[in-house]
């Protein structure tokens, strides 16, 4: 089996080292073999993007968007093929894989018209004769950090907008996934930009994340991933004050209310809470629920778990795939032993399930009777476990929605409009949805949260200008010296 390298100043480059890339649906499958970068790659990869980066700055806004506009159509046109990958590494159904490669794709053609829209302003001086021109340039060259939970789809939206505005790239992602990493490296690669403009560099966070944050050629960092490793990564930007932008934990609350359409509500609550098996940053955690219909929501809840069918991620039939590693699951395991130590009830999973190949298979988990200070209700899990809160009232359950260090999205299930337009507006989070999943957003408007889920300037949207430039204010007086 060959080895895939990183792509380092426009050129395939082996590594010190190789990993195997096994398949969490069945670990006799190896996906394939990857390099691993070094330190020193890092600074090789960031010093090729800074030399590079005045050429493409300085490429015209068309052939800027024709670059973006053609990764983005290769990767809807092969979004089966890609997105097969995908699920074979990550453990998403195939359903999920395909669509994350095609709304990557997305990101893509987004971005190349965004590269067309980079307006600037022009004022009037408070000083006679004077004109002010405000224009976005380039912040540089951007390290970006992206998660294993959506390999393609969260680096999509960062290299996009960062290559739309005229950025430099180099790209360490998660090592969980290196299959979608190369295979969108290796279609951006193909594409007329300068050499070294864009890097792929593979290999351990804890090294080569440090490296990047560090190196004097990276003016940026935009990541995502775990709390602890965004403090990490600022802790060690802070030195040279790079701008940064962190997607980090989160612990999202669905509240249902006694109004809500019950069947809607089920399903709204098993899709945030079980789609990509529960890893998911936006995933319901916490289901914040209305004593008047606890109990009928409980049992149509459990119902629904316990019918969902796990399995292989490429089977047709599989509606929940495996977690991503065997380190996962045992992390998974410990919160469901937690729960039951902090007096919640196992109402359906919390256990390891057998499917037709060996691999890191968990059953969707329902614990009711927990309270809003249990460890289980205050950190982030990353599973297909989510929580039952009883709630007195709507005062008590956007209370409870708020009682967290995190807050990225949050959601209400109600048929009420005034009780809808008060939790929205009552939510200590970024981004609230009314009768919709906690998890599902939109590419076209901004992404992000606030208290200990993010830092920074939001991602996605038109918003995303904010991060990747910079503003330039010029005055200008074209008559006699003032």
């Amino acid at each position: 089996m060959d080895v895939l390298p990183n792509f380092i100043a426009g050129r395939w480059a082996s590594g010190a080292s190789t990993i195997e890339n096994r398949s969490p649906s069945d670990v006799e499958d190896c996906v394939g073999l990857y390099a691993q970068a070094t330190v020193d790659d890092v600074h090789a990869a960031a010093a090729a993007a800074q030399a590079a980066q005045p050429r493409w700055a300085a490429t015209g806004l068309e052939a800027r968007a024709a670059v973006l506009d053609a990764v983005g159509r290769e990767l809807m046109a092969r979004s089966a093929e890609l997105g097969r990958l995908l699920s074979r590494e990550e453990g998403k159904t195939l359903a999920e894989g395909v669509g994350e490669v095609y709304r990557s794709g997305q990101f893509f053609t987004y971005y190349a018209g965004e590269a067309l829209r980079i307006l600037g302003d022009t004022a009037d001086s408070v000083r006679s004769g004077v004109e002010i021109a405000v224009t976005r340039e380039p912040l540089g060259v951007v390290g970006i950090v992206s998660p294993w939970n959506f390999p393609m789809a969260t680096a999509a939206w960062k290299i996009a907008p960062a290559l739309a505005f005229g950025n430099g790239v180099v790209w360490k992602p998660a090592n969980a996934t290196p299959a979608s990493a190369h295979a969108l490296t290796e279609i951006i690669a193909r594409q007329a930009i300068p050499d070294g403009l864009f890097n792929l560099v593979m290999g351990p966070g804890a090294e080569l994340g440090h490296a990047l944050a560090a190196t004097a050629d990276v003016q940026g960092i935009s990541f995502t991933g775990s709390c602890e490793t965004g403090q990490a990564v600022a802790a060690a930007a802070a030195p040279r004050f790079v701008k940064l932008q962190l997607e980090m934990g989160s612990k999202n609350p669905l509240v249902v209310m006694d109004d809500a359409d019950l069947d809607r509500a089920v399903d709204i609550a098993v899709n945030g809470a079980f789609g990509g098996t529960g890893q998911k940053c936006t995933a319901s955690s916490r289901l914040i629920v209305h004593r008047p219909i606890h109990d009928a929501f409980v049992e149509a809840l459990v119902k629904r778990a316990r019918a969902l069918r796990v399995g292989h991620a490429l089977d047709a039939d599989s509606q929940m795939g495996p977690v991503v590693s065997a380190g996962q699951l045992a992390a998974d395991l410990r919160y469901v032993a937690l729960a039951r130590e902090e007096g919640g009830e196992i109402a359906c999973g919390g256990e390891r399930v057998e499917a037709r190949t060996e691999g890191f298979y968990m059953a969707p988990t329902v614990v009711l009777n927990t309270a809003s200070r249990m460890r289980v209700n205050q950190e982030e899990m990353f599973a297909p476990i989510t929580c039952v809160i009883p709630a007195g009232d709507l005062d008590e359950a956007i209370a409870l929605a708020n009682d967290t260090r995190f807050g990225l999205t949050a959601g209400i299930a109600t048929r009420s409009l005034a009780r809808a337009t008060r939790f929205r507006r009552a939510s200590r989070s970024g981004c609230v949805m009314v009768n919709l999943p906690t998890a599902g957003t939109d590419y076209h408007v901004p992404f992000g949260g606030v208290r200990g889920s993010s830092y920074g300037p939001r991602e996605q949207g038109r918003n995303a200008v904010e991060f990747y430039t910079q503003a330039k204010t010029a005055y200008i007086h074209a008559g006699e010296p003032v």
